[in-house]
């Protein structure tokens, strides 16, 4: 199945942690003495709806507070205002969509030999990503994995089920371009 497909399939608790997910890898590196991992409170939401509106909430409060305006901050912090209090599907879908798309443009525009345009990352979710580089592919892979971990949890009655896994699989690509970010800065340096 396509990136596309797979966001078309999931369910809420789908669609609510892969959005997180994408968002969650985009941050840029913290500043010293900053919160390091600002959208952890969003991270349990994933898993009880019931607690999504405060946690939105929280979350927004946190990063409207940092105001940092480097990298991806601008935009995870548009996103997250445009989040829906409530989860609804049509909605959620929309969102989690819109988050897809940032994290592959993010991806894409840290990658040394490739320009960070929509169309790009558009193309790499509906038909793969053939020309554009091993971070906008290993972020391809990455959201890929994240909604059918969640498809494969879906129906154990313990709504936290796999949400660990995705937490680890997404950290791992944080890490990865944060490095690639970091090498690209010191060579222009």
């Amino acid at each position: 199945m396509s990136l596309l497909e797979l966001i078309a399939a999931a369910d809420e608790r789908g669609l609510a942690a892969s959005a997180v997910a994408c968002l969650d890898r985009c941050l840029p590196q913290p500043p010293d003495g900053a919160d390091p991992d600002p959208l952890r409170p969003l991270w349990a939401a994933c898993a009880d709806p019931v607690l999504w509106p405060d946690r939105l909430a929280e979350v927004r409060a946190v990063l409207d507070a940092a105001a940092d305006e480097e990298g991806a901050a601008p935009r995870i912090r548009k996103l997250l205002g445009e989040a829906l209090a409530g989860r609804a599907a049509p909605g959620l879908r929309d969102w989690a969509d819109a988050c897809s798309l940032l994290a592959l443009e993010v991806h894409l525009g840290a990658e040394a030999a490739s320009a960070a345009d929509a169309e790009t990352a558009r193309r790499c979710r509906e038909a793969g990503t053939d020309g554009a580089g091993p971070l906008p592919a290993g972020e391809l892979r990455r959201q890929v994995r994240i909604l059918e971990l969640l498809a494969e949890t879906a129906d154990v009655p313990a709504a936290g089920v796999g949400l660990r896994q995705v937490l680890d699989v997404s950290a791992e690509g944080q890490r990865v371009l944060r490095a690639a970010v970091s090498r690209r800065a010191r060579g222009r340096g």
